[in-house]
C-alpha cells in the first residue's frame, strides 16, 4: 500500500511516498513564478526498487499542476523521461 504526501511553500516543494507505512522515496521540486514549477529530484530507497513508485511520484506532481493550473519543467532526468515517454503527462510541460 503506497501513500503520497505533499509539502509546499512558497518557493519548494516535495512530493514524499511512504510504502507500508515507511518513507520510500521523494520528489522535489521548485517554484518558477506563480505558474510553473521545476521537478528538480526523484530519489526511491534502493529497498523499493522496482515497485514504481518514482513514477509513481511524477504522476503525483503532474496531477498536482492539472489540478492547480500549474505547469511543469522537468529537469530531474527521471522525470523528464517519464513524461517524454508518457504523452498523455505532456499537456502540464511549460
Amino acid at each position: 500500500m503506497t501513500e503520497i504526501r505533499q509539502t509546499n511553500n512558497e518557493k519548494k516543494g516535495v512530493f514524499e511516498i511512504y510504502f507500508d507505512g515507511k518513507k520510500a522515496g521523494e520528489m522535489t521540486y521548485t517554484w518558477a513564478g506563480e505558474d510553473k514549477f521545476i521537478i528538480d529530484h526523484t530519489e526511491v530507497d534502493e529497498a523499493y526498487n522496482g515497485k514504481g513508485l518514482a513514477k509513481q511520484l511524477v504522476y503525483a506532481g503532474v496531477n498536482y499542476a492539472r489540478k492547480n493550473g500549474k505547469k511543469v519543467i522537468p529537469l530531474c532526468p527521471y522525470a523528464k523521461a517519464t513524461i517524454a515517454k508518457n504523452a498523455e503527462l505532456q499537456d502540464v510541460l511549460a
